[in-house]
């Protein structure tokens, strides 16, 4: 009896193999979510990459070449491999291009132009915002629309509508209402860019206060520097350190309607922090730039990451929307953007010829 019972003790196991274990497993989990996120965000920077070289060889807006090829690609979103990586790259990728924008600010390049003209700016986002949920509820839309559609006009345009779509309650309208947002202002933003230089001169605005208009009335960075080297480079100057202060503005605006709208999401899942991780990082990007520890290659660096997950971004959600969608969305919500788009320039104008 003594003999089998000493047969029948179990062996010892090695330690080492009992720590490798957990290990492996997670080696092996990272590899399968890799091969299951990896072709869907292939396909997107494809598609970037493809619009990025129309941009430059037809003069296109890149964003809204991105937005068309996606959704020329639409059908890679409803089913296949490519799903979940074109989610991902719609949600994840676009958040860490939004807090790499903090790379190209300073709090130097924001206190320049003064308190005053900061106050303009300012005050201006907010009540283009405030004028586009009172014109949404006047014309049948909803107060997320409004917010939506107002924060893309008055801060930095297509960026601005991907950062506080990011945090605004999520229904089935939600991606239609970012698509159509963001094909709006870059076309409305290209228009301007056009358009608003021949206005200055007609209104007879000098150098420093037609940076001002373009600066503070232009929705895309890309225009607002086209339209203001365009006439000279002191105001070329001015309106992208204008235009920076309303990049800036991304991080109260989304902030509060975080804080805002959490109320309406107590029915599901609460986030941690009350403000996204995002726009954490982005802040904290914003004073290493400040700071001057970071170099002019990486700046630049950080710069080129952060254009190319937001064109990638917006490839990705192309391709989960229709054009039938869009086409379902009426005149309202066109209304609701030029209207906006003439609000804010109407503004910023009567302002910079009074303080002249």
């Amino acid at each position: 009896m003594t003999i089998k019972q000493h047969h029948t003790i179990a062996p010892v196991r090695s330690p080492s193999r009992d720590t490798a274990q957990p290990s492996a497993s997670w080696l092996i989990r990272r590899k399968q979510k890799l091969n299951l996120l990896l072709p869907g965000v292939i396909a997107s920077v494809i598609v970037a990459a493809s619009a990025s070289f129309l941009s430059e060889h037809y003069g296109a807006p890149v964003m809204l070449m991105a937005l068309l090829l996606g959704m020329a690609l639409g059908f890679l979103s409803q089913e296949g491999r490519a799903v979940a990586g074109i989610r991902f790259t719609s949600s994840t990728i676009l958040r860490i291009g939004v807090a790499l924008l903090g790379m190209r600010i300073t709090v130097e390049q924001i206190l320049s132009l003064g308190g005053t003209l900061m106050a303009v700016v300012i005050g201006a986002v907010f009540l283009t915002i405030s004028f586009g949920i009172i014109l949404s509820r006047l014309l049948g839309q909803s107060r997320d629309f409004g917010i939506l559609s107002g924060g893309s006009v008055g801060i930095c345009g297509a960026s601005a509508a991907l950062a506080i779509s990011a945090v605004l309650p999520q229904d089935k309208d939600s991606e239609r209402n970012t698509i159509f947002t963001v094909i709006s202002v870059t076309a409305l933003s290209t228009i301007a860019m056009i358009a608003y230089p021949p206005i200055a001169q007609w209104v007879g605005l000098d150098d420093q206060q037609a940076g001002v208009f373009l600066g503070a009335t232009i929705h895309d960075v890309a225009q607002v520097v086209g339209a203001g080297y365009s006439m000279s480079e002191q105001t070329g100057d001015t309106a992208t350190v204008v235009k920076l202060l309303r990049v800036a503005m991304l991080v109260p605006i989304v902030f509060s309607l975080s804080l805002l709208l959490r109320k309406r999401r107590e029915e599901g899942p609460r986030p941690a922090l009350p403000l996204p991780l995002f726009i954490i990082f982005f802040v904290l990007f914003v004073a290493i730039n400040s700071s001057g520890v970071a170099s002019a290659q990486v700046q630049e660096f950080a710069g080129d990451v952060s254009r190319w997950c937001l064109i990638t971004a917006i490839a990705a959600l192309g391709m989960k929307t229709s054009l039938k969608a869009l086409l379902d969305v009426g005149w309202r919500p066109a209304t609701l953007l030029v209207s906006e788009t003439v609000f804010l320039a109407t503004l910023i104008l009567i302002a910079v010829k009074w303080l002249g």
